[in-house]
């Protein structure tokens, strides 16, 4: 068993029990000082970064308020994401449309709205952005390769070979846009530090080629996100991250490194949620079944998607360890066959777990309050508490 004191501190797990301690299960409390501690620490570690959330993390509004005040930048996905933030007063110049697969009506309603930066990976999508947000810079975003060393890749359905990152930057110009510059993700939770080389290497050629070709200058690369929270699986430091990426742009760019984008979103709240669960019932599916199956309240469908192909592997504790503990398989409660977290990565739980026993996942404060169903088998969206400096803060615009 893993040590609790490795993913939150004596005194943050007895701040959270307190204020959880009357919520209902399945919930997700999410500590608002957690996500500014690892904004600062980001910040400081890339001080010439730009910081772009990606609100599809915890599209939370606690979250949102904090990062505003904080002097984040916003990236969006949807018009409904935009919305949320333009409600909080946070002007349209602070955020990007980062999403590459959009409706022309979307393209228009952003730039009607006053968003002047969007990402493209395809003609025809391009070719909208022209006609509907007519004089806006534009990013392209290249493919990178990053399934082996990312927990949850992110290639192939985003980004386009180089070559045609080349071409589209022409055409943008072509067509009265601002080619602004390259975009590229390694893959989220990427454990590679290595993968950055490759991608600013590929980013370097581009923007080399374009000047020398055909007289583009490009002045901005967004990296994306990747950068990791804390799972089973180790990672390097953020500081290692930050020394090694800065050290690849100042070999392939020297002193004239472009304006750089980062676009975190599970590395600034992963870590500031705990997931609470409930044992709904322990069995065995014989009597001489080495595994017990821990079926509990939360799911893959309500929170815990990430647990899809055992792709995330978060920490699991519960109230009664230190005891006898055995291998599980950990389930959810709904009525589908793919409603398992855990089976072949072989977790162990105490003997002594029974129904009513609550089971806690740490590091949930990423893509688990509103990356789940509806109400599939009626069950209702999992709900999320915001702790603040001095307890409850509301999910709502004010």
């Amino acid at each position: 068993m893993f040590n609790r004191d490795e993913f939150i501190t004596e005194m943050e797990w007895k701040r959270f029990r307190e204020f959880s301690k009357d919520f209902a299960t399945p919930n997700i409390v999410v500590d608002l000082r957690r996500i500014k501690k690892s904004y600062v620490q980001l910040k400081d570690s890339f001080p010439y970064a730009n910081i772009y959330y990606a609100v599809k993390a915890n599209p939370g509004v606690p979250v949102l308020k904090l990062l505003d005040s904080l002097g984040s930048s916003f990236d969006i996905a949807s018009r409904y994401e935009l919305d949320k933030v333009l409600a909080l007063g946070i002007s349209a110049d602070r955020t990007s449309y980062g999403n590459t697969i959009k409706k022309s009506e979307d393209i228009k309603y952003f730039y009607e709205k006053g968003v002047r930066m969007f990402a493209t990976d395809s003609k025809d999508d391009l070719k909208n952005i022209a006609k509907f947000a007519p004089g806006s810079r534009v990013y392209v975003r290249i493919l990178v390769e990053n399934s082996v060393t990312a927990d949850w890749p992110l290639s192939r359905k985003f980004g386009c070979h180089p070559d045609m990152a080349y071409d589209l930057l022409v055409q943008a110009r072509d067509l009265g846009l601002t080619p602004y510059g390259i975009s590229f993700h390694v893959g989220s939770q990427q454990r590679d530090i290595g993968q950055w080389n490759d991608a600013i290497a590929k980013t370097k050629y581009l923007f080399a080629s374009l000047e020398e070709e055909e007289g583009i200058k490009l002045t901005m690369i967004n990296m994306g996100g990747g950068f990791p929270a804390h799972y089973m699986q180790a990672t390097n430091e953020l500081s290692e991250y930050a020394s090694e990426i800065t050290r690849y742009l100042r070999d392939d760019f020297g002193e004239d490194v472009p304006m750089i984008v980062l676009e975190p979103g599970r590395s600034l709240v992963g870590d500031s949620g705990i997931l609470t669960s409930e044992v709904v019932l322990i069995s065995r599916k014989n009597n001489t079944a080495l595994n017990r199956w821990v079926y509990l309240d939360a799911g893959k469908f309500n929170g815990l998607i990430e647990t899809l192909d055992e792709s995330i592997k978060y920490p699991v504790i519960t109230d009664k360890d230190g005891g006898k503990e055995g291998s599980v398989i950990i389930a959810g409660p709904t009525c589908d066959s793919m409603d398992i977290m855990y089976e072949d990565e072989k977790y162990k739980l105490p003997i002594e777990l029974k129904s009513g026993d609550k089971v806690y996942w740490l590091s949930t404060g990423a893509y688990t309050s509103t990356y789940a169903s509806v109400a599939f088998n009626g069950f209702p969206p999992i709900k999320t508490y915001f702790m603040g400096e001095n307890g409850l803060e509301e999910d709502k615009i004010s």
